[in-house]
Formats: C-alpha cells, structure tokens, sequence
C-alpha cells in the first residue's frame, strides 16, 4: 500500500489544480480571523484531500493536518506524535493572496512524514504547469506537468556560491523584523512559502528565511533535502529534520514554528546569516 501513496499525492495535486485554475477567475473571497485569506478554491481544494484520505485516516496511522481543518491544532501533541507513523499535511492553496489577485506564484502543497521524518511531497504551481515532487527515492522537477509533453529533470544537490547574480528569497513580514545588509545580493520578496522552499533547490535563489506553519514546508520539506538545502534556525543553527511538537507554537497559531529558519546549503548558512540583522 506505500507504493501507491505517491500516486495518491499527484492525482490530488492534479485535481486540485484543475480545481484552482477553474476558479482562479472568481474574485470573491474572505479573511480568516488571522486576517489572512481563504478562497472557494481553499476550501474545496482541503474537502477534496479529506475525502481522499479518508479510508487511510481511519485505520489510525495516519493524521491530516490541514491549515483549513480547525482540529488541526488537537493533533499537536508529542505523544500522539509518536504513536502516529504517518503525518500527512496540506496546504490547498498556499500564496492564497496572489491567487485571488490572479498572480501565478501559488501553488498546492502536500507533503507525507514517515517516522516523523520528511517522506514524500508534491507542490504543484498550475498556473506555471511546473511541479517539484519527492516519492520517498529521488526529487524531481517536472516542466508542463500533468500533459503529454512532461519534461522531468532530478533535483540534485545543488551549493550555489552567492554573488552579485544571487537572489535571497523573502517575505514581507520577514522585511518588517530583519534587515538584509547586502547590496550585491539582492533579497526579493514573492510572499509564497512554495516559492521559498521550492524555487532554490533548482537553483531559483540562494536561500530564503521564514517562520511559517507545518503545512508550508511540509511538501517541500524532502524535495528541498534531496537538493541538499536544509532549515537551519536563525538563533543557533539547529537543523530542521524531524517533526517535534516542541519545536511549534501551540494556543496563538497551531504548527507555526517558534523560530526563524534560514534554508540554505551548509556552507551558505553563516554566509547568509552574517547578511540578515534583526531590527531594533
């Protein structure tokens, strides 16, 4: 039954983003109490993984964390943690924001943790027809996904040596807490978790710096890995590489990280870290 996750991941990206590019020119939409917004696209989007899941959910190894579930705070707890061996999380459309302004930097992001340990992700961009997926093996990036004329590279371990071409990765909120102190490296803002986490591990950027929530990561988590890109935190530098409850805000906002974590290769990480000072 493992074998056919995979297959599971990309039929539920597929679906979504014909979901997504089906409803992309409605311009209604909501806040949610964050402030932050929601789409009918979200919405239907998280219905149609639920559903999908369903029959995997109830045999009580395996857990959604969907950012539009409100139970999905219930689920952050160290020893349900550790007696659940597979954590899947979704995030239905991520960049929601730029999807209601007809933007196409958003994607469909799904990731699968085995062991508490990243697994299998698939983020899929429709509006791009780009893919990044991981099936628990090997990375790959995938041009006009989901058509007869896929082209499919592997991602590999990528170590780009920042110079006046490279570009950091950033969002607005991580403008308004930090500065970027470099001239020649240009920090550019997309305001797209997929973007941070995706993009440079086919070399899109150099790295990025976020605290976000599980499901923004969580299927880029392995693909990322794969291109030997890790998170690493801003504060001491520990490695991201496994799922810890401790590690996540629980009462104000459920599977945010505490920290900030700046993805980069090993060797970029003080490099980088050296260039982002904290606002006073």
């Amino acid at each position: 039954m493992e074998n056919n996750y995979f297959n599971i991941m990309l039929s539920l990206v597929r679906d979504g983003g014909e979901i997504a590019l089906r409803l992309i020119d409605e311009r209604r939409s909501d806040l949610k109490a964050d402030s932050s917004v929601i789409t009918e696209a979200d919405r239907s989007i998280s219905r149609l993984t639920q559903e999908r899941l369903r029959d995997l959910i109830a045999t009580g190894d395996h857990v959604l964390i969907d950012e539009e579930d409100p139970r999905r705070g219930d689920y952050l707890d160290e020893a349900f943690l550790q007696k659940t061996r597979f954590v899947w999380s979704v995030d239905p459309i991520d960049a929601t924001r730029a999807y209601a302004n007809r933007m196409p930097q958003y994607g469909i992001s799904l990731g699968l943790m085995k062991d508490r340990k990243p697994w299998m992700g698939v983020v899929y961009f429709p509006s791009l027809g780009e893919l990044f997926c991981c099936d628990g093996r090997g990375a790959f990036f995938v041009q006009k996904a989901f058509t007869d004329h896929e082209r499919k590279t592997p991602i590999v371990p990528i170590d780009e040596v920042i110079t006046s071409r490279s570009v950091f990765i950033a969002t607005d909120e991580i403008l308004t807490r930090f500065e970027w102190t470099e001239r020649e490296c240009r920090a550019m803002v997309f305001s797209a978790a997929v973007c941070e986490f995706c993009w440079p591990a086919i070399g899109r950027g150099c790295g990025s710096l976020s605290s976000v929530h599980l499901w923004d990561f969580a299927g880029s988590w392995p693909i990322f890995e794969r291109a030997g890109l890790k998170l690493r935190s801003f504060e001491d530098g520990h490695v991201l590489d496994r799922l810890e409850a401790g590690l996540f805000r629980k009462n104000d906002a459920p599977w945010r990280l505490k920290d900030f974590y700046i993805l980069s290769s090993e060797r970029n990480y003080p490099v980088l870290k050296g260039l982002i000072k904290r606002k006073k």
